[in-house]
């Protein structure tokens, strides 16, 4: 659970002083990358972390991802040292540095979660295990609250540099208690690590998600350079692994029509939540013309609905099936979308509560019931790799519900106010929407609520395929599995 904070409370605040970090460092230009490439280096290493663990214990791997996010906080927070160094005062090497060090915690980063997921899956059986996971999901819940908290508190009493040290402590501590108490017996083998296997991996899905999440500032050449190198990485990746004794991808787990349904139900879920969080404030505030204070109230909604459904999907799957926990889950998301596809601008605020809660407690239980049917139809030798992707395959499908969103959410604006311009801005700042007249009020809120409604309609249809997925769980207690190590 310490393992689980340190990750997630990673981006809440981060987020809140980055105005601050900013303002220090300079490169505004680099603001988005300091993000992109922590979110880039963990989803790739993530699969590769997870296929290691199940050669050489989980605790190896979880003390090598979190030694190296340590030091890469560590680092990040001694970047504004380099803001000293310029070139012709045109480069501000703090926050390129800051980026960099942010790819290396990221690769650290790979390996927390999804360490600490399939510990879990090995200590406890499955009647345990679903009611210790959601203890685990309640932590996203608690640090979506604590994080912004911790960061306002550290950027004005302190110095920005604590928001990447804080994690300290709470890194070693959490190395120091498995260290002493996690015992694990891991079989003494030599193995074939595939390491082409992994470098091809990284590099086809490292483009691809670079040409997923920057596509809106890249030009065509890179796009088109991007799209290729991930494409050919991938098909020779296939036939990498096909002929490897030992594959970092066993595409064989495929095949398998629950495991499938699974991953597939992740990637859903993945391209939903982000449909409605990375959007949400935006309806908020442009065309509610409400306060940042009340999308983040919002926002805290869904996050807190969320580990309370992680928690009651626990309780449920002790007393009922998978199915049966996973179709609750996917009708929760129905309800919750269809009240955000009825969304107008004439809606009050209060609307967006209940659709919001509906939606978290939706996200709680089908990632609870997913995650756990894929640990318990798998082996000891086999639940890293199976956690690891269902956990990749979900940060894909963030990347991609926030790039398919934004690309709907632009067109949209260029479709209805083309010559919007920096009324955008001003339309977001409460001070400043009052100097916009009421017919460029009208016109831009009217575009920008367009554009969301048609989001919340893709929202709505995803529902609907994590509701198919739910369907082909077992319609049982719980899925079969060898003994636990």
């Amino acid at each position: 659970m310490m393992a689980i904070f340190m990750a997630a409370v990673e981006a809440t605040i981060v987020a809140t002083a980055m105005p601050t970090i900013v303002s220090d460092l300079g490169g505004f230009h680099l603001f988005s990358w300091v993000f992109a490439a922590y979110l880039l280096a963990q989803a790739v290493s993530t699969p590769v972390y997870g296929r290691l663990a199940d050669f050489y214990g989980r605790k190896r791997m979880f003390f090598i991802g979190a030694t190296i996010f340590l030091l890469g906080s560590t680092a990040c927070g001694f970047t504004w040292a380099f803001n000293r160094w310029t070139v012709n005062g045109t480069l501000d090497w703090g926050m390129a540095a800051l980026v960099v060090f942010r790819v290396f915690q990221g690769l650290g980063a790979g390996s927390i979660q999804s360490m600490a997921t399939t510990i879990i899956g090995d200590i406890y059986p499955p009647a345990q295990r679903a009611r210790v996971q959601g203890w685990l999901s309640s932590i996203w819940g608690l640090a979506a609250i604590a994080g912004p908290v911790l960061g306002a508190f550290i950027v004005q009493h302190l110095h920005w540099a604590f928001v990447f040290w804080v994690n300290l402590p709470i890194g070693i501590a959490a190395i120091a208690v498995l260290a002493r108490f996690l015992e694990e017996r891991v079989d003494r083998k030599s193995h074939q690590v595939d390491v082409l296997g992994s470098t091809l991996l990284m590099l086809g899905v490292g483009a691809l998600l670079m040409l997923v999440v920057q596509w809106q500032s890249l030009s065509m050449p890179i796009s088109g350079a991007l799209l290729g190198v991930g494409i050919g990485a991938l098909a020779l990746l296939v036939m990498q692994e096909r002929r490897v004794q030992e594959p970092i991808v066993p595409f064989r787990l495929w095949r398998n029509r629950i495991m499938a349904g699974c991953n597939f139900g992740g990637l859903t879920v993945g391209m939903l939540l982000m449909c409605v969080v990375a959007f949400l404030p935006t309806y908020v505030q442009a065309v509610m013309g409400r306060s940042v204070t009340l999308a983040g109230a919002a926002l805290a909604c869904q996050s807190v609905s969320w580990s309370c459904g992680a928690v009651i999907a626990g309780r449920l799957l002790n007393v009922t099936s998978y199915r049966t926990t996973g179709v609750a889950g996917a009708l929760l998301l129905m309800c919750g979308t269809a009240l955000l596809i009825a969304l107008n601008r004439d809606s009050p605020f209060l609307w967006l509560v209940p659709a919001a809660s509906l939606v978290g407690l939706g996200m709680g239980f089908c990632n609870q019931t997913f995650l756990l049917v894929m640990q318990g139809s798998v082996g000891w030798n086999e639940r890293g790799v199976a956690t690891a992707s269902f956990l990749f395959l979900r940060t894909i499908g963030q990347a991609l519900g926030a790039s398919i969103g934004g690309a709907i959410l632009n067109f949209g604006i260029a479709r209805y106010a083309p010559a919007a311009g920096d009324a955008l801005e001003k339309l977001l700042q409460p001070s400043q929407r009052a100097t916009l007249g009421a017919e460029t009020i009208e016109r831009l809120s009217e575009a920008i609520a367009g554009a969301l409604h048609e989001v919340y309609v893709i929202a709505g249809v995803l529902a609907v395929l994590a509701l198919a997925m739910s369907l082909l769980l077992p319609a049982r207690l719980s899925a079969p599995e060898p003994a636990n190590r």
